[in-house]
């Protein structure tokens, strides 16, 4: 018997044409999810959320951490790296065994805005999980050996990351965007790393490991009113008068020149837009977010399409909405050949004008509603994502509900809309940005204007 290897291709054709695809299957929400929303005596709030889809415990927890000092970056990251490292009940080793024998784990890292530990185990060990990231959060003692460790290991890999061409753009970009606000402090000098001691770590602890104005967000296998009484026994003990730190309010994002950057030798640029948006609560959102898909937020957009697919500029290039706490910007991004750096630069913007000139079309916005909705649906569809997306989500004011009427919200956004949203978010003259690449091939970009040095 002979077998004939068809391709994916043959199979999807026949003699009259491409085999029509079927119809999408009705794309439903998570909807009915039980859930409870307090503020613990400590002024920690919880939210949790009965997920049973498998007998697994997930915790994200979030804490306000923003400071002004010009070394709070470093000493926060090596905070962030040793937490969980030893206590006065359990070293390092106890703590992992301890999590282990439950099927747990967790994790901690920071940024310029918040401390988070996050992580996960059996539903029959969610007390032995709490326990201790209790006794982290009470008890964390930081031991010299372990922060040496930890220290001497950051030093190295952020040297690394900061020889890295997108860390180079991202830190421009931030300046550029913001000026010297501590938001933009996101990865911080190894020098500055390299000096940290055990006492500024400790008091660090001591200062601004604080629950009053942090949030936590349970979802998993356990009944919502049981799980906060459970994490309120806990956390009894993490109790302070202060609040933790919440950043200052940024500047909003101008519209202006893009930043030239050099960086002598490099074969490749990078190429970053911003412009201000707006949060998800505002009432234009939905119709923003699907501006942006049609723009660059997925494989199929216009920007891909344009210089990937077509002119063969960039493997990558897309586009999405960056949140903070209190708004949102537009992120275009792509990295190019030098030789091509200034004609990819004038496709991006070209993109821009055209999303507001020629609107998206009716099929345009069928393809990225359907993304939006699917691509939420399955983000949430586990205890790992539906936990992911909250902790996003509730610092925003924003919970469970939000989640499941966002896809009613996208699924009403008219064509109409859309167009509005493209022309007043995605007009050039809205953007800013950075172009980080070698002086002497990128001579060209001069000539399209609005290039600065």
């Amino acid at each position: 018997m002979v077998t004939t290897f068809r391709t994916a291709a043959e199979i999807g054709r026949t003699e009259l044409g491409p085999r029509p695809l079927p119809d999408l299957g009705e794309q439903r929400s998570a909807t009915g999810l039980q859930s409870v929303d307090t503020v613990l005596d400590n002024g920690l709030r919880v939210i949790a959320v009965h997920s049973p889809t498998v007998p697994m415990a997930e915790v994200r927890l979030r804490i306000p951490f923003a400071g002004s000092d010009r070394r709070h970056a470093a000493i926060a990251e090596v905070l962030a790296a040793t937490i969980l490292t030893g206590t006065a009940r359990r070293d390092r080793v106890a703590m992992d065994t301890d999590l282990a024998l439950v099927g747990g784990e967790l994790g901690a890292g920071v940024d310029p805005e918040r401390l988070s530990i996050g992580g996960n185990a059996l539903a029959s060990g969610f007390d032995t999980l709490l326990d201790v990231l209790a006794d982290a959060l009470t008890g964390a003692s930081y031991p010299d050996n372990e922060v040496e460790g930890e220290r001497a290991r950051l030093v190295e890999r952020i040297a690394v990351a900061r020889s890295q061409p997108s860390v180079i753009a991202r830190e421009a970009l931030q300046q550029r965007r913001y000026g010297d606000h501590p938001f933009t402090r996101e990865t911080p000098q190894a020098s500055d790393v390299a000096t940290v001691t055990v006492d500024e770590v400790r008091a660090m602890h001591q200062g601004s490991v604080l629950p009053r104005g942090s949030v936590l967000v349970f979802v998993g296998d356990v009944e919502p009113g049981q799980a906060i009484t459970k994490i309120g026994n806990a956390l009894a003990g993490w109790a302070s008068d202060k609040s933790a730190v919440e950043l200052p309010d940024l500047p909003s994002v101008d519209g202006g020149d893009v930043l030239f950057v050099p960086r002598p030798g490099a074969v490749q640029s990078q190429l970053r837009l911003s412009a201000q948006a707006i949060a998800r609560t505002d009432p234009k959102y939905p119709a923003l977010q699907l501006a942006n898909l049609v723009y660059g937020g997925f494989f199929s957009s216009r920007l891909v399409e344009n210089i990937r697919e077509d002119k063969g500029y960039t493997y990558h290039a897309r586009s999405s909405l960056e949140f903070t706490v209190r708004g949102a910007t537009l992120l275009v991004d792509a990295d190019t050949a030098s030789e091509v750096t200034a004609p990819a630069l004038l496709e991006m913007r070209y993109e821009l004008a055209r999303l507001g000139v020629v609107p998206p079309t009716t099929d345009e916005v069928e393809t990225v509603r359907q993304y939006a909705i699917g691509s939420l649906l399955i983000a949430t569809a586990s205890q790992t994502g539906l936990a992911s997306q909250l902790a996003a989500l509730v610092p925003l004011g924003l919970g469970a509900e939000w989640l499941a009427e966002h896809p009613g919200r996208l699924a009403e956004v008219t064509r109409e809309q859309v167009a509005e949203a493209a022309l007043e978010f995605f007009s050039p003259t809205r953007f800013t940005g950075v172009v980080v690449g070698d002086a002497a091939q990128l001579r060209s970009l001069k000539s399209l204007g609005g290039v600065a040095e």
